[in-house]
């Protein structure tokens, strides 16, 4: 390897998490790098006082104006749009990507609530820890305005933050295994008693599947609505499994060999307060390519 693409390389774990967090999937976030690439490959190294700092800012500048481009494209989604998953392994490097709560999908999905230059603001300063100016520079912007967009994006995250406590893997899969028992078991009751008296359901079937247009409120709408998921799954034999997906627990439901839904949730610790289903074909046939080479924790 010859020492610009070694140094490349040296970067590129980096890299492709700003890009992965700047645009919510890996697809897009390796076509920016592939574009950094070529723009680095014909760049004269050694002329370079900071390598790290060009390609960083180069990969945020490309990755700002894919987002800008995908927001446009978003507007006219067919229903709500969810964001999509990294990597299903957590032994692959990518799911270590300076693993954090900036991962997880709920936070990629809430940080689709801000506008494309602070959301570059934002992930340089909170997340990547560069300072005010220096990420002033790779935005090309004063360090006073760089402030103001760190500031509206963290006071936005904050308002729109779910109020619950941080995370719980272990309480997210056992609220996961009950669901799933409660899909393959359907009952009113059951279900209903799996959600809080506000939650709330999203799915992503971009057009192409079946799936709520709308996000749906309140436990008993979700119960009978996955009452009657439940029901029409048993009726064609699905079968789940639980898997990491961005560090967090996530359902997995088959017929056959084809991945028909990939769910995460959101809970307060006791009971579910969101779900977030992805039916989009496209995503799921990219997700399932890589779960049917790790090993699955299968719920029967």
């Amino acid at each position: 390897m010859d020492p610009q693409t070694a140094l490349f390389q040296q970067h590129r774990q980096r890299l492709f998490g700003l890009a992965y967090r700047m645009l919510g999937t890996p697809t897009d976030a390796e076509d920016v790098l592939h574009d950094a690439w070529l723009r680095w490959h014909a760049q004269d190294v050694g002329a370079l006082d900071d390598p790290e700092a060009w390609l960083v800012t180069v990969t945020t500048r490309i990755a700002l104006d894919r987002l800008r481009r995908a927001k446009t494209e978003r507007a006219h989604y067919s229903g709500p749009w969810l964001p999509e998953p990294l990597t299903v392994d957590a032994d692959q490097p990518e799911a270590q990507l300076e693993r954090a709560e900036s991962l997880t999908l709920t936070f990629l999905l809430l940080l689709e609530r801000l506008s494309a230059e602070e959301r570059a603001a934002f992930l340089l300063r909170e997340v990547f820890d560069y300072s005010h100016a220096e990420t002033a520079a790779m935005l090309d912007i004063s360090e006073d305005a760089c402030r103001q967009r760190v500031h509206r994006a963290k006071q936005r995250l904050r308002e729109d933050r779910p109020r619950q406590p941080l995370p719980d893997s272990g309480t997210q899969r056992r609220l996961l295994e009950r669901f799933a028992q409660a899909l393959q078991q359907p009952d009113i009751p059951t279900l209903r008693a799996l959600f809080a008296e506000d939650a709330m359901g999203v799915s992503d079937g971009g057009g192409l599947a079946r799936a709520i247009l709308h996000p749906l409120h309140g436990a008993e709408r979700l119960a009978r609505l996955y009452m009657q998921v439940g029901l029409q799954q048993q009726r064609y034999g699905v079968h789940h499994e639980i898997r990491q997906l961005n560090g967090t627990p996530a359902l997995l439901s088959w017929h056959g060999d084809t991945l028909i839904s990939a769910s995460w949730i959101d809970d307060d610790g006791d009971r579910i307060t969101a779900v977030h289903a992805l039916r989009h074909p496209g995503k799921l046939a990219r997700l399932a390519a890589v779960t049917k080479s790790t090993t699955p924790t299968s719920l029967h």
